[in-house]
């Protein structure tokens, strides 16, 4: 890997000597709104997350980047290649070393790696734009569904078939909640993960990802949309009863803050801009503890 996409893959040397500490350097750099959740963990499961998210970041960062497609390919290539090696037990990049004992800890399945990476190729393979609904599921069970795979046995909290229904709704109604704060954000970039069946019932061309945020009807898509994640987060709410509510407990942090960007969007009437920040860092605070301590409420129509 040379040239810019070089800093992507930062040596153990140019990193420092502790691969973990690079890990949580990277997750408290970025602000992520996962930071909550991740706090009240227990230091080893603590620094698994880092090294998870570390990980996401460093593959999102290729996809995202103002770099040739085919150099993101091959990005994206070598990251294949160092899940390979790091189950292999020989990582060589700094995240991998930061992976290598949160995998070893907590079993940690190779196929999810490889399943971020494979949503991040969808990015990285030219922009997304309007995309019919099964390929909508696809990239969010990849960017979002492994996320919260990994969490779930990072947490403690899985025991089966029944977390990974729970993780794949989380993820599935966190990244709808996303698209649907992101829209200018995502057309600066030429994408529109808005679904074509959804632009086309509500009348809007989807040939413009700019243009979409101003049109009149944005607001009634966004809302029907808003209903579609309320549905999966219900499907979490539903699910999460059959796990332990205090190793579950970072996950419902993370519900609840999500929720309120849903909440505080419905209460915008989803009219476009949203204020800048949607949610403060403490309101966010406030909302994820209260999903923790007091579950993640009831569902809502």
């Amino acid at each position: 890997m040379t040239g810019a996409l070089a800093d992507l893959w930062p040596s153990p040397a140019e990193a420092g000597a502790d691969p973990r500490a690079f890990a949580a350097r990277l997750t408290a750099r970025s602000g992520t709104s996962f930071g909550p959740g991740m706090a009240i963990l227990p230091r080893p499961r603590r620094e698994a997350m880092h090294a998870v998210y570390a990980f996401c970041r460093m593959v999102d960062d290729i996809a995202d980047g103002p770099f040739p497609p085919a150099e993101k390919r091959a990005a994206l290539g070598a990251w294949r290649t160092e899940i390979a090696e790091l189950y292999a037990g020989r990582p060589r990049s700094t995240v991998g070393l930061a992976l290598r004992p949160a995998i070893e800890a907590f079993g940690l399945p190779r196929e999810e790696f490889l399943l971020m990476i494979e949503g991040m190729e969808m990015d990285a393979s030219g922009p997304i734009v309007a995309p019919l609904r099964p390929t909508l599921q696809r990239y969010t069970r990849r960017v979002a569904g492994s996320v919260g795979a990994l969490s779930m046995r990072i947490f403690g909290a899985w025991t089966g078939e029944v977390s990974d229904r729970f993780a794949h709704a989380l993820g599935h109604a966190f990244q709808l909640t996303n698209i649907l704060r992101d829209i200018e954000d995502d057309a600066a970039l030429g994408r529109l993960y808005l679904p074509r069946e959804l632009l086309d019932r509500h009348g809007i061309p989807a040939g413009d990802p700019a243009a979409v945020a101003r049109h009149p009807a944005i607001a009634a898509l966004s809302a029907e949309l808003a209903r579609e994640a309320r549905a999966a987060y219900d499907e979490a709410r539903r699910l999460s009863g059959r796990h332990n509510r205090l190793r579950l407990a970072p996950a419902l942090v993370m519900m609840g803050a999500y929720e309120a960007y849903l909440d505080r969007m419905a209460a915008l009437g989803f009219r476009r801009p949203f204020p800048q920040p949607l949610l403060s860092r403490r309101a966010k605070l406030r909302a994820g503890l209260a999903a923790a301590l007091l579950g993640p409420g009831r569902p809502r129509s």
